[in-house]
């Protein structure tokens, strides 16, 4: 399991949730869907997936 949260060069829009399930040890897909099932409720996922992106480095 990798230690740092960092976005992968293998990514399909940012690689947050990629280096999300990278960092947790979980597939990316899941990570994925999660975040799309989230985002029916309310909340800050736009925000916080904005967020992320700026602040996690890439590899």
């Amino acid at each position: 399991m990798s230690t740092g949260l960092v976005r992968p060069q293998r990514r399909v829009i940012a690689g947050v949730c990629a280096g999300l399930a990278q960092r947790f040890d979980l597939s990316p897909n899941v990570v994925r869907l999660l975040f799309v099932v989230s985002c029916v409720l309310p909340g800050p996922q736009f925000v916080l997936y904005l967020a992320l992106w700026l602040i996690m480095p890439s590899e």
